[in-house]
């Protein structure tokens, strides 16, 4: 393993492709009883689960980290929803600074996600570089009962395929 310069992980000499491979992107993320391993070739890719914990202030922590836009989009919401979306925005913003390979030295409101319950994710706004949403597609899928995962991967026109392994 290799490491970018924010610390986010890479098989080490797959910076460079050749004709002869094609260079293999993974990203990990794990939460409560949870690991999540995203793979691709030659797109960067970032995924992130939550476990959804009851006793989180969803409110106060995103008027702390969330964007101006989240947090107003958050407060239109009926306060019985607002905890699931909180985790929604969370699970999404984590999946994108992933795959950036920033980390958290992005800072967590220079962009926007969808947070609604039942509204797509989606990567709504970037800044200071308005055009770096369109760069990326970013899902949301049921990891199990209790969890918000997001997966953000760097263009479009792919489509995810998914495998469980029991833990037993």
């Amino acid at each position: 393993f290799d490491y970018g310069g924010h610390g986010k992980p890479r098989l080490a000499g797959r910076e460079k492709p050749s004709p002869h491979h094609t260079p293999l992107q993974f990203n990990v993320s794990h939460s409560g009883e949870l690991v999540l391993i995203a793979l691709s070739a030659g797109r960067a890719l970032g995924v992130d689960v939550e476990r959804i914990r009851p006793d989180t202030n969803a409110v106060e922590l995103a008027e702390r980290y969330f964007s101006a836009q989240e947090r107003a989009a958050l407060a239109g919401l009926a306060p019985g929803l607002q905890h699931d979306a909180f985790f929604n925005g969370w699970s999404r913003k984590e999946a994108y600074i992933k795959a950036c390979g920033r980390g958290l030295s992005m800072p967590l409101d220079s962009f926007d996600v969808s947070l609604a319950p039942g509204e797509p994710a989606r990567l709504i706004a970037t800044r200071p570089d308005a055009d770096e949403a369109r760069r990326w597609t970013m899902r949301a899928f049921d990891a199990a009962d209790g969890y918000k995962a997001a997966l953000a991967v760097e263009g479009s026109g792919w489509t995810p395929k998914f495998w469980e392994w029991p833990a037993t």
